[in-house]
């Protein structure tokens, strides 16, 4: 069995986290034992939590440090251009990204180990637990025949065989044999304390575990419901969206390191146990069991002698010795006493039945089937559970990571919505390119008609200004540009132009306007003696 207590050896980064130097929260040092009910040394596992809370105080302070020089400092125009900062803006929440993608996964893996880890300690203290309680239960069984099953036979078999002063004589050799048994069992461990304390451990460890389990998957789904907040309000550049985003952002980054705190402490107790797991349970057993039947169990050594060997073999001899005569009584007195015969095959078939529970008792006292439980637990809790602890500090330290690169690239990208609606405003509203100056002309198509219709006028104006055509000042009187003047509701850049080449749309026809039309008319004939062209 010493092979068989080779298999388990504390795993390396159980003895990387022992090795850290432990501090009480007055900073004196304290002693790395794993001893959990002793306040110094709760003490010095709430002080690594403190260390958690302080790299989260320190998170903070540079990202409100960060913030607050982005706010302050002022860049120039030049500076602020488009392309430069969106690219900045689209890599930052890439990389926050896959950072994310990764450490959920990171944490997926974590979780489940340490599901799995927790799950074979429950196995192992269940089984162990069986193992106990099927002890007892051969033991109590076992008493209560020899004290009370078999006095009821001898008792009537005294009475059938009072003729017979030899037969009485072993009658009362065999009670005496009886009696031995039951002394001798009664010498045995009671396993009930152990048991029921096993049955707690289990129920207590089983509740925290599923909890724990529920509370990483649903601060995953958070994880990723924030990381998708963020790739919608950049995609879409809703403020709403961002807004959201940082206030679960930052919630995020709270409890990943609280879930820092807590995996760190966990760990660095694991790791404690798992370094020296022997002397633990030895020091928790010492007042309810020998020391020497808890190093039976815990080494399990072939140079280690059974301690219950000696009860085991007093029941082997008690028993057969009590076979043989009980079975010479039933050849020899049930001729002469027939009524005797039904006591003696009952006294006969208590004994098979107590062999029967001495060879399943020899078998569950063994050190190897509660040794390999003990292993299995071990093996379960210190190298599934404690590596699943360790990935999942991965986890809350990639997503802390991941959370404050997205926290610093939201006000990047607040001020890069900003400008690029600054940019729309200053477009061309009719700009088919401009998705704001669509809204405006499905709202209000009048409008944007209008503004349309003067966009160009306003352009073709220009143009004419710019250019004018090739006629001349016109010697027409004043009363011609007065009337051209008034047609054009007085636009100074219209004044000295004719109607003619200026690419506008003539004015609405009107009866007003045809009689000024003809008396302008009339005056250029009979100054020039020629008409206006049609």
């Amino acid at each position: 069995m010493a092979a068989a207590r080779a298999v388990y050896l504390a795993p390396r980064w159980a003895g990387w986290l022992h090795a850290l130097p432990r501090r009480g929260l007055r900073l004196q040092p304290v002693p790395a034992a794993f001893r959990p009910s002793d306040p110094g040394y709760q003490q010095s596992l709430l002080f690594l939590g403190l260390v958690a809370a302080v790299c989260l105080g320190l998170n903070l302070l540079f990202l409100t440090a960060y913030l607050v020089c982005l706010c302050c400092c002022k860049r120039g125009r030049e500076a602020e251009a488009k392309r430069p900062r969106s690219c900045c803006v689209t890599w930052m929440a890439v990389t926050a990204g896959l950072v994310c993608c990764t450490a959920v996964g990171v944490g997926f893996y974590g979780n489940s180990e340490t599901n799995d880890g927790v799950y074979q300690l429950l196995y192992a203290l269940d089984h162990a637990n069986h193992t106990l309680t099927g002890i007892d239960s051969l033991v109590a069984g076992t008493t209560l025949q020899m004290r009370v099953g078999l006095e009821q036979h001898l008792a009537q078999l005294s009475e059938l065989l009072a003729a017979r002063g030899d037969y009485l004589q072993t009658l009362k050799f065999v009670q005496r044999l009886g009696g031995s048994i039951a002394l001798q069992l009664s010498g045995l461990p009671v396993w009930r304390g152990v048991s029921a304390d096993l049955t707690a451990l289990a129920g207590h460890v089983a509740y925290v575990e599923y909890y724990r389990w529920l509370a990483y998957l649903l601060f995953f789904i958070l994880v990723l419901t924030v990381c998708l907040l963020a790739c919608l309000g950049l995609a879409k550049r809703s403020r709403c969206l961002l807004t959201t985003m940082l206030c679960c952002g930052l919630l995020t980054l709270i409890l990943s390191w609280a879930s820092v705190a807590v995996d760190t402490a966990a760990a660095v107790g694991t790791s404690d146990f798992c370094v020296a797991p022997d002397t633990f349970i030895m020091n928790q057993t010492e007042s309810d069991i020998s020391a020497e039947v808890v190093r039976y169990y815990l080494y399990c050594d072939q140079s280690l002698s059974n301690p219950f060997q000696q009860v085991l073999t007093t029941f082997q001899r008690s028993l057969t010795t009590m076979q043989i005569q009980i079975q010479g009584l039933i050849q020899f007195a049930v001729p002469l006493f027939p009524t005797a015969e039904k006591d003696l095959l009952g006294v006969q078939q208590l004994l098979n039945s107590s062999e029967t529970s001495l060879h399943q008792l020899t078998a569950m006292l063994d050190c190897r089937g509660l040794h390999k439980d003990y292993l299995d637990a071990l093996i379960g809790i210190c190298y599934d559970g404690l590596e699943g602890l360790l990935y999942l500090i991965l986890f809350s330290l990639l997503a802390a990571a991941s959370f404050s690169t997205v926290i610093c690239a939201a006000p990047r990208a607040w001020r890069h919505f900003a400008s690029r609606e600054r940019d729309y405003d200053d477009m061309d509203e009719e700009d088919p390119f401009n998705p704001q100056a669509r809204r405006i002309a499905a709202h209000n198509p009048a409008r944007g008609q209008l503004r349309s219709f003067c966009s160009y006028s306003g352009s073709l104006g220009s143009q004419s200004s710019l250019h004018p055509p090739a006629q001349t000042i016109s010697n027409a009187p004043v009363s011609e540009y007065m009337n051209q003047a008034v047609l054009f509701g007085g636009n100074p850049r219209y004044e000295n132009v004719p109607l003619i080449g200026r690419g506008s749309p003539p004015p609405t026809y009107s009866p007003s306007m045809r009689a000024t039309y003809l008396s302008v008319t009339d005056e250029h004939v009979r100054h020039h003696g020629t008409e206006f062209p049609a």
